[in-house]
């Protein structure tokens, strides 16, 4: 697994990437080649025009990507795929119509445009067939050993039970100590000559510590020798956030957040890097929302009583509290009581206006004026209000360490985990906010910004 952006990206899903790049390149030439030839002229000369190619390439990846064509069930299903890649292509070819009104030099005929998206669709479409038929196979994917049969050893084999997309598949456990088993097939330590020859014997590639207790039954020199292989040996807690994007707080120890690689997002040049990135992306959002804000400011005023704009205290960087900014999109009384409560589901406080601009998270854009302040960033863990802070820091190990950064208007929580209203769901976007504070990089800001785009489209957890 090779990590771009600091983000772990399976193989199998950056073969697949490149490939679509390739289909791409194939589809505007296709699609040059025949239009040209209805119109009874020369064949389109690649020679001639990359730019146009490189436009059209980049446009229909980046608005890939933004609809969430690489999310891994989408991956594996192939009408999600067909209905996301149609929507897609099409956003892909209005976006081109605007980048070839300010740059004509890259352009090339409309109607050419429209052939190499219709005939990059139905190679794209291929492309996935073949994918999916082929990517779950055991042979394309990572071939583990699990050292430990214990509950940890059985969750690792319930994550391939529960999703056959994971990158990995387990080729054998290995019991070290004599507690009971949670796992049916494996072989004892005491068996072999050493942890090495179980994994030639199994095939591995990596090894993976799943055993709880680990005082007195490390087996040190054959984990020396197995690395000295070329295997990777990874302990459980960095196995589980490589294959899940999140930290997981069941196996983490607090050693193990000191001595991780990461957490270097308040180190000078990164908050020099992330403030930039935060004025210039505020600024781009205002620029293209300006034509929705007003006349969304308009609806809330003449459709209920009360502020167009509702504010109210969270929790920022370092546990200071700060008042957020954010469109009105419930009743002016939603809290008469004068007792937070969590949104629910089909909220009836909520307003008729407020519904769509949750649903499209229009809300959310006067929280510019907090990331033009300094109090919050565009890419961040989302802000809570300090009455669920102080419960949820009871409750849940690690919460205040998500204050270390400051809080974003989106986040790598908002586009894997849907809306949360309860402890739980608090617990597993912390995961989440987590592995976004470890392995920060403008560029994964930039990669979370583009996908917010599928979380907005396909209202995954507006509520």
């Amino acid at each position: 697994m090779v990590k771009l952006f600091g983000h772990p990206v399976p193989r199998a899903l950056q073969s697949l990437f490149i490939a679509e790049v390739v289909l791409l390149i194939a589809g505007i030439q296709l699609g040059a080649v025949v239009r040209l030839s209805v119109a009874g002229l020369d064949p389109w000369s690649m020679a001639d025009s990359y730019g146009a190619i490189a436009t059209f390439v980049i446009t229909c990846s980046v608005s890939m990507v933004a609809f969430g064509l690489y999310e891994r069930a989408c991956c594996r299903d192939l009408r999600q795929s067909a209905l996301r890649l149609f929507v897609a292509l099409i956003s892909a070819l209005a976006v081109m119509a605007v980048v070839f009104y300010f740059l004509p030099e890259l352009q090339i005929w409309r109607s050419i445009s429209v052939y190499s998206i219709g005939v990059a669709y139905v190679l794209l479409l291929i492309g996935r067939l073949v994918f999916i038929k082929v990517a779950d196979l055991d042979r394309f994917k990572r071939p583990v050993l699990v050292l430990g049969t214990g509950d940890r050893a059985a969750q690792l084999g319930a994550m391939t039970e529960e999703d056959a997309g994971h990158s990995y598949r387990i080729v054998n456990y290995v019991r070290m100590s004599q507690e009971p088993p949670c796992v049916e097939n494996y072989v004892n330590m005491c068996e072999w000559p050493d942890l090495l020859a179980v994994a030639n014997a199994s095939g591995a590639q990596e090894v993976v510590l799943a055993m709880r207790e680990r005082r007195g039954g490390l087996p040190i020199r054959d984990l020396l020798k197995c690395r000295m292989a070329g295997m990777r040996v990874l302990d459980l807690p960095a196995f589980l956030e490589q294959e899940t994007g999140r930290v997981d707080l069941e196996s983490m120890q607090p050693s193990w957040l000191v001595f991780s690689d990461g957490f270097g997002m308040s180190q000078g040049i990164n908050r020099v890097l992330k403030r930039i990135f935060d004025i210039v992306a505020s600024l781009i959002l205002i620029l293209f929302s300006i034509w929705i804000l007003i006349p969304t400011a308009i609806l809330i005023k003449l459709t209920s009583p009360g502020p167009i704009f509702y504010r109210q205290e969270r929790v920022g960087e370092n546990g200071e509290v700060y008042r957020l900014f954010k469109f009105r999109s419930m009743r002016n009384d939603a809290e008469k009581d004068g007792v937070p409560q969590w949104a629910k589901e089909a909220d009836p406080r909520v307003t008729g206006i407020g519904k769509i601009i949750r649903a499209t998270r229009i809300d959310e854009i006067p929280q510019i004026l907090n990331v033009l302040s300094g109090e919050m960033s565009f890419v961040g863990p989302r802000p809570e209000r300090p009455f669920f802070v102080e419960q949820l820091s009871e409750e849940i190990p690690y919460y205040e360490e998500r204050h270390i950064v400051k809080p974003g208007i989106t986040g790598w929580a908002q586009i894997n985990y849907p809306y949360g209203a309860s402890t739980d769901d608090a617990r597993k976007k912390l995961e989440y906010d987590l592995y976004y504070v470890k392995n920060f990089s403008v560029l994964l800001d930039l990669a979370i910004l583009v996908q917010t785009v599928k979380v907005v489209v396909w209202q995954n957890g507006g509520r």
